[in-house]
Order: structure tokens, then sequence, then C-alpha cells
């Protein structure tokens, strides 16, 4: 069967509980799938909205190999350094204006063993979504074209509200790209698979972070707003803690999936 890269991608670290959880549970996951490569997202990882230069160090430190982000990319602007420097696995969507500052996408080098280097790469949808974006089909075959491999191990990363969104890209990238892992809705879905032409795809890898909750906010504070429309701040749950993702293993001799299931431990 050849070599395999194990990798593990988790969803959206959501605030204080998600940063603890994923401490807590990482030992775990290690244990358990025995992954080469670690990549989380990390939009959300201020307080639910934003990731910083100390959180980045802070993740990098725990084991994660690659950070990606999403709608919230530039909620501290004090990232931005680190999406510009080209040995730093963090990257801003790739389907941002041109004029956008930062890498459109992130490099894992090969290592411990490992062939390989993988590239990551981020799309945000276009349904339903607060943030422009430009097509992110386009943005994809422009990543592909751009990684100086002939068949590259990537893995794309579908910051999506809509659904129907996410799995036309995984089609589109079906037999080109190891994994197309779904984010940003924060709710685990339940249909790891594997595409006919080789992709690995999930809807959605859910979030790491407090579960009892409305996709990781206090439930009393969203549900007063609304039942009533006024304002409210909200605050982060604390309760049910889990790290959500998703497990691929990857063939080095194709570049696509031979095996993937969901993550969840807490």
């Amino acid at each position: 069967m050849g070599r395999t890269v194990k990798l593990a991608f988790l969803g959206d670290i959501n605030g204080a509980p998600g940063r603890a959880v994923l401490e807590k549970c990482l030992p775990a996951l290690r244990e358990r799938w025995a992954p080469d490569v670690v990549v989380a997202n990390g939009e959300n990882a201020r307080n639910g909205s934003g990731l910083t230069p100390e959180l980045y160090k802070a993740f990098r430190a725990m084991g994660i190999d690659a950070l990606t982000l999403g709608d919230h990319v530039y909620r501290d602007p004090k990232i931005v350094p680190y999406l510009e420097r080209p040995e730093e696995p963090v990257a801003r969507p790739a389907n941002l204006s041109a004029r956008s500052p930062g890498k459109r996408f992130s490099r894992i080098p090969a290592a411990n063993g490992r062939a390989r280097d993988i590239y990551v790469v981020t799309v945000l949808g276009r349904v339903f979504f607060p943030l422009p974006a430009n097509d992110p089909f386009t943005a994809v075959d422009e990543v592909i074209a751009a990684i100086p491999e002939r068949r590259p191990i990537v893995v794309v990363e579908a910051h999506m509200e809509a659904t129907s969104e996410k799995a036309a890209l995984a089609a589109w990238c079906d037999g080109r790209a190891a994994l197309v892992a779904g984010s940003h809705t924060h709710v685990p879905t339940a249909d790891a698979r594997i595409l006919r032409k080789g992709t690995a795809f999930i809807t959605d890898m859910g979030m790491c972070g407090p579960y009892d909750s409305v996709i990781g906010r206090q439930t009393e504070a969203v549900v007063r707003h609304m039942t009533t429309a006024l304002p409210v701040h909200y605050e982060m749950g604390q309760d049910d803690a889990r790290i959500c993702g998703v497990f691929v293993e990857i063939s080095e001799d194709t570049g696509l999936a031979n095996r993937v299931e969901r993550i969840e431990l807490q």
C-alpha cells in the first residue's frame, strides 16, 4: 500500500474553554490516532473572535503543526506579520481580495520520516456568508496550480455556512485534494467519507469548545437576544467542552485518502 501520512484536522478552537480542552485532550488524540500532523482552525481562539500572536505561539508549542483562519482573520491585526512570513504555518483565506495581506496557503515541511510536504488552504463561502470573498472554486484551482509538485498532498478547509456549498467544493476538489474539511458552523456532522476519486470529505468538523452552549456562546444570552431582539453581550459557554475534528490517512504515493473518520474527545 506504500507509505501513508496520518493527519488530524481540528475544528474552530472557541475561546478559553476551547484552548483548555484542546490542551487536555491532545495526548489522548495522539494515543488513539497517532497523527503525524495536527492542523487546527484558530480563528475563534481569542474569546470567540480572532487569533493573537501569543495564542498562535501557544498552539504551536502544544504541537499544532499549522493553524487556519476564516472570516475573523484580521480581528487582531497583530497576527498579520505571521500571515506574511513564508515559514509560519498560518495563512489567510485564499479567496480574499488580492490586496488582502498574508499568504494564500501554508506549507508543512516533510519531517520525522514523512517524505512529502503538506499544503493547507482555506477558502470562505459566498452563500449566507458575512465577509465578501471571491470565487472559492477558482481560488482552489489557483493555489493547486501554484504548488511546485506534480501530485501534491493538499488539504482544503471549506470555511462556509451552507452545506451545499461545502459539498460542491468537495466534488470540485475530488481527486486533487486529500481532504476537504468543512468548518465555521461549529456543529459536527456524521458524514465523513471518501468521494469517488479519493478525496476525503466531512461537511463540518465541529468546534473545540463548550457544547453546552449555542455554537460556543452562553445559551441564556443567545436565547434572550433571539426572543427579545434586545442587544446582548455574548459570553463564552463553559460546560461540556470537547474537541472535534476529522482524521484522515493519506497515501504518499497518490496524495489521496485511504481512510477517514471523525474525532471527538472530552
